[in-house]
């Protein structure tokens, strides 16, 4: 028997590719982009039998229909919420050679067609070694239960009966093996571990140390998860199946001149993305760009990007655009225009003009605020915001800065504009869009939060 754990970055997902060496294998919960899985296939040389997902995922498009066409595979699924595929009823058995077998378990809850399944091998026992438990079961964590707000206390409710009826009677020593870890959206507080055992999460996991189904429901129903736009078509495009993806859109170099051309010509159409570094990005940028991180695209392009908006990236390189493309690729982007040939450097070479947004230290800015010369826009959560702050500052969420900045009260412009984060990189994400929507004097704390309490700047009421 092989096990293989594939980690995608930045969104935080987990999917796995368990089999017999020479033998049948399957994928449970791949992404769109399937490459990983086939080197780990013909690695084991093993033949992929089934294609398994263990829900609708909300966060990543889904890579069952493209595993399934490029293989031959049989692609399941709990058959709620899913048009495409074979349906699998609650205790359905998959057979993989003579002595493995995965045995299908209706867990909903997280989504009300979730299946968890539960591996054994029956060379060595009755028992299960393990269970994929999907989005119902994390290490540290449970799922969030937040999709169905008309029902939102039914869908709590059979995500705790899930836990407590469905997952934990397997036994103490059977694996856990979730579909997400550390930093996804999908939980709040998930340990930095990528698998764990049902009794040590009987034991020490939070959601399941509450005293009845009452006090889970109740602590379900508190619980405040973001919900980015893309969520939305992603419940769409994951419902109907997505599209097989055979490979990833080639990305075309674009001449400063031509990208000139184009963003005279349809500026309000494209977007010009540049996933470089903050401090790239604020030293000098291409007017108008949207600035994210190549490593903060899964956490933000969601909620920035239209779905069908062409992107047009600046990044350092050819080799860096592509690693973007493939996290955009990954969240159902698919209108990759190409990327910015030789960089900002032939931007600047070619005469262009470029943007600029100036740091400032966190000396000056404790005096700024001491003065209040300044307007400090925090742009992190609400329980960072609620954990401490900075005197006088605004709170909007980053997620959230499009729709206040489109209708929302106005920010004053009557002196420099500040964005503050935790460290910096999502202020720079902030600082490229007040820049986008017409704001001129914007400055950026690239210490942010991090330099202040080091710092002691002046503090506001929590």
């Amino acid at each position: 028997m092989f096990l293989e754990r594939v980690h995608t970055p930045g969104l935080a997902a987990l999917s796995y590719v368990v089999g017999a060496d020479g033998g049948d294998a399957v994928v449970i919960d791949p992404r769109w982009d399937v490459d990983v899985y086939l080197d780990h296939l013909r690695a084991h040389g093993a033949r992929l039998r089934w294609v398994l997902a263990t829900h609708r995922h909300e966060d990543f498009v889904d890579g069952s229909r493209t595993l399934a066409a490029l293989t031959g595979a049989r692609a399941a699924h709990g058959g709620v919420e899913l048009t495409w595929g074979e349906p699998l009823d609650d205790g359905a058995v998959i057979e993989l050679g003579d002595h493995l077998r995965l045995e299908a378990l209706a867990t909903p809850g997280h989504t009300l067609g979730h299946l968890a399944y539960v591996l054994y091998d029956t060379s060595t026992g009755d028992s299960p070694v393990g269970v994929f438990t999907g989005d119902a079961l994390f290490v540290g964590d449970v799922g969030r239960a937040d999709f169905y707000p008309d029902r939102a206390r039914e869908v709590a409710g059979l995500l705790y009966e899930s836990l407590h009826d469905k997952l934990l009677p397997l036994g103490d020593h059977c694996l856990v093996w979730p579909a997400h870890g550390a930093g996804s959206v999908c939980g709040d507080a998930m340990a930095d571990r990528d698998f764990s055992t049902l009794g040590y999460e009987r034991r020490h996991n939070p959601r399941l140390q509450l005293p009845d189904r009452d006090a889970f429901i109740r602590a379900k129903l508190a619980e405040d998860h973001p919900q980015p736009p893309y969520f939305r078509r992603m419940e769409e495009v994951n419902g109907a199946g997505p599209r097989p993806l055979e490979r990833l859109p080639e990305l075309r170099p674009v001449p400063a001149g031509d990208l000139a051309a184009r963003l005279d010509d349809d500026a309000d159409d494209v977007v010009l993305l540049d996933v470089r570094e903050p401090q790239a990005f604020g030293e000098s940028h291409v007017p108008g760009a949207l600035a994210i991180p190549a490593d903060m695209l899964p956490s933000f392009a969601g909620w920035l990007i239209p779905g069908d908006a062409p992107i047009v990236l600046v990044a350092d390189d050819a080799e860096r655009a592509r690693d973007a493309a493939r996290h955009l690729v990954r969240l159902g982007y698919e209108r990759l225009d190409g990327y910015l040939q030789g960089g900002i450097t032939a931007w600047e070479t070619a005469g262009r003009r470029l943007g600029h947004v100036p740091p400032i230290q966190v000396a000056a800015l404790s005096r700024g605020v001491e003065r209040g010369d300044v307007t400090v826009l925090d742009v992190r959560s609400d329980g960072e915001w609620d954990a401490g702050h900075l005197r006088g500052a605004t709170h909007v969420y980053l997620g959230e800065l499009p729709a206040r900045l489109a209708s929302g009260p106005p920010l004053p412009d009557d002196r420099p504009l500040v964005t503050l984060c935790g460290s910096g990189r999502r202020a720079i994400i902030a600082a490229s869009l007040l820049l986008r929507h017409g704001h001129d004097d914007v400055v950026n704390s690239f210490g942010s939060m991090a330099a202040c309490q080091s710092a002691g700047c002046p503090m506001g009421a929590s």
